[in-house]
């Protein structure tokens, strides 16, 4: 008999994992849109507040499922398939497997390739500093066989890469802070839409929804799985208001709309020379505990599909050895090498992503409803507060997203759609097995 997940989480361990994943490179590459769509100051730190808002809308009601599920690995693969049967659970774990979670993976290993070509391979003159698909193959190789090896070593490695990039944060925000205040100089930039800006904002405060994959590995899960979901929203979203009112501060919001390297250029102001190749440094930390995180939560994405479906069979296994779901963890390692390969450059993967993304997200949020009508017994430590409110409010967030990446563009939208509708004849030819009940 396979062994079953432990629980080996902290309420520390998991806060970390969520701050970890949430913040990566985003934050930084997307400050100068948001100032262009937000126009003013003040514009930018309210759409950096409604991103939060937004976004613990949505975690609330993931809030509720993963405590009333908190023996279960897999987070939407359970509550889609208890809401609407097993072929949702199946199509969400079929395109985490195969399109978001490889290139999720792959677009934060690329952030971190950018930068660390950066830091250790300075351009010669007239030239770059070399491809970078050695360092983000590489980041994904050595993260996952780190996570394959144990969850002690994996969640270690987690909490110190998070509590880094905080520290990186924290002084980025110190040094911009330090400079004197920038001037009201106009940036000559093209506008972007408000509504452009709080998708760029609302992806980076992506990841808040991890907890519920490793609901099984919480201490406590009662009590700590809202807690570090609740923690890990507010940790981030001070550390964003704080890092762009700092940006805002030294450079001005026009400065700030035409920066290129907003963090750099806010930190050459106090340290001329050295400030581009620390930020590199702290933003190349940042991105390896994104990359961290996402391997760590995706597997046991992959682990709960297995536990369900006859198709993900062998990566529904957890090695008693080590304590973790080792083939889940080298298929998707692998999986995430070959889009790494193929497409060999940093591309905006999340594009691409996006709506299928937000309709399990949608399809999620509306599962707190189906099953609290459907299974009125079953034990809910947390209940979403002001529900239905949040629910409706991020319901409205995600169709709004689903529209707009899809009008953006269509074609690319369509070619995920099909991807995901794939899974559905899968699904049917490999036919469906009762749920295993350990």
């Amino acid at each position: 008999m396979d062994a079953l997940p432990r629980r080996a989480l902290s309420l520390f361990d998991a806060t970390c994992l969520i701050v970890g994943i949430i913040v990566g490179a985003g934050v930084y590459q997307v400050a100068p849109d948001v100032a262009r769509g937000a126009g003013s100051a003040a514009g930018v730190l309210a759409l950096w507040a409604a991103g939060a808002l937004l976004s613990l809308c949505g975690a609330l009601g993931y809030a509720e499922l993963a405590s009333a599920f908190r023996d279960r690995e897999g987070g939407d693969v359970v509550y889609l398939g208890r809401a609407y049967g097993p072929w949702a659970g199946f199509l969400f774990g079929w395109t985490q497997l195969a399109v978001v979670r490889p290139g999720d993976i792959a677009v934060m290993a690329f952030a971190f390739a950018s930068y660390a070509r950066a830091l250790l391979e300075p351009p010669a003159a007239g030239g770059s500093p070399g491809p970078g698909l050695p360092y983000a193959a590489g980041a994904v190789a050595v993260l996952t066989a780190l996570n394959v090896a144990g969850v002690t070593e994996a969640k270690w490695a987690q909490n110190l890469l998070t509590v880094a990039k905080v520290i990186g944060m924290v002084a980025i925000a110190g040094l911009a802070l330090a400079t004197p205040r920038a001037g009201p100089a106009a940036a000559d930039v093209e506008p972007l839409p408000w509504t452009v800006a709080l998708i760029l904002v609302l992806f980076s405060y992506g990841g808040w929804n991890e907890m519920a994959y490793v609901a099984a590995e919480v201490k406590h899960p009662r009590r700590s799985i809202v807690r570090a979901l609740l923690l890990g929203m507010a940790a981030v979203a001070a550390l964003y208001l704080l890092l762009n009112g700092a940006l805002l501060h030294a450079l001005g919001v026009g400065g700030v709309a035409a920066s290129s390297a907003v963090a750099s250029d806010a930190v050459s102001i106090r340290l001329p020379g050295t400030g581009s190749r620390l930020v590199a440094a702290l933003i190349a930390v940042s991105a390896l505990g994104a990359v961290n995180g996402l391997i760590f939560t995706g597997a046991r994405i992959s682990y709960a599909a297995g536990t369900e479906h006859r198709a993900f069979r062998a990566l529904g296994r957890w090695n008693p050895r080590t304590g973790t779901p080792v083939i889940a963890l080298v298929v998707q390692g692998a999986i995430a090498i070959a889009l790494i390969v193929l497409l060999g450059s940093f591309v905006e993967a999340l594009l691409y992503t996006a709506p299928a993304v937000y309709a399990f997200y949608l399809a999620t949020t509306a599962a707190v409803a189906v099953l609290r009508r459907r299974e009125p017994g079953l034990e809910r430590p947390y209940r979403v507060t002001l529900y239905p409110l949040p629910l409706v409010v991020f319901g409205a967030v995600c169709v709004f997203l689903i529209q707009a990446a899809a009008a953006y563009r269509p074609g690319v939208a369509a070619a995920s759609g099909a991807l995901v509708a794939v899974g559905l004849p899968i699904y049917w030819l490999t036919n469906r097995r009762p749920p295993r009940r350990d």
